[in-house]
């Protein structure tokens, strides 16, 4: 399986807290942070539910 790197793109101020917690779950931190994880459902889920926040690219 490939991996994905995910790139936070816009801010968290004014997200819900499951919001919040979901981009703290994928390894993001500060705008433009990149982090890369496994390519599977449970994350494919988590990328699903702060899409217009991130961006996502398989590497």
């Amino acid at each position: 399986m490939a991996n994905l790197e995910i790139t936070l793109k816009r801010s968290l101020i004014g997200r819900t807290q499951s919001q919040r917690d979901v981009v703290t779950n994928l390894g993001l931190r500060k705008i433009n942070s990149k982090a890369v994880q496994p390519d599977n459902e449970a994350v494919r889920g988590m990328i699903n539910k702060v899409s217009h926040l991130v961006n996502v690219k398989e590497v």
